[in-house]
């Protein structure tokens, strides 16, 4: 009998396809927007849509950070935003620790839980606002059997993979 991969597992894959995305040359993140187990946004780092992309110009940097690259945890809230779509009482998925600045936002926008991959700069400050809000706060591990699980090479059609 087939086992499915649990809806955490699999919002996580997500995420890191989305990452996949990302035009940014220091990390690629990837983030999804859950409510209600269904996927209502999703985004990755990168520049503002017409801009120039870090992966092409390289980073513009000032003290540190790349001012070209919008977060994906904000592509997620933004295109939202665009199109709608309340993000109350919503889950986060990413693939990274959130900066600072997108904790508050996320808290700002109503996000109730938050999934990361991997810890990345971990803010105290963040912290101690995800405990003010007791927002739930949970690192997700994808390891090898869930990425075996998922069989992406399924898709592949051999006659065009030898090409």
């Amino acid at each position: 009998m087939k086992k499915r991969i649990d809806w955490d597992q699999y919002f996580m894959v997500q995420a890191t396809l989305l990452a996949s995305r990302s035009t940014c040359k220091r990390l690629s993140v990837g983030a999804v927007l859950v409510r209600d187990k269904r996927i209502i946004a999703g985004g990755y780092n990168g520049s503002v849509s017409g801009d120039d992309h870090c992966i092409d110009e390289g980073c513009y940097l000032r003290d540190g950070h790349c001012v070209r690259t919008i977060h994906a945890e904000m592509n997620a809230i933004l295109q939202c935003a665009r199109f709608g779509m309340s993000t109350d009482g919503a889950s986060l998925y990413v693939t990274d620790f959130p900066c600072l600045q997108c904790t508050k936002s996320l808290l700002q926008a109503g996000i109730k839980e938050i999934n990361y991959i991997r810890n990345y700069h971990n803010d105290d400050y963040a912290m101690k606002l995800i405990k003010l809000k007791n927002v739930r706060l949970r690192q997700i591990n994808l390891d090898q059997d869930i990425l075996d699980q998922v069989h992406l090479d399924q898709y592949i059609d051999p006659q065009v993979a030898r090409k």
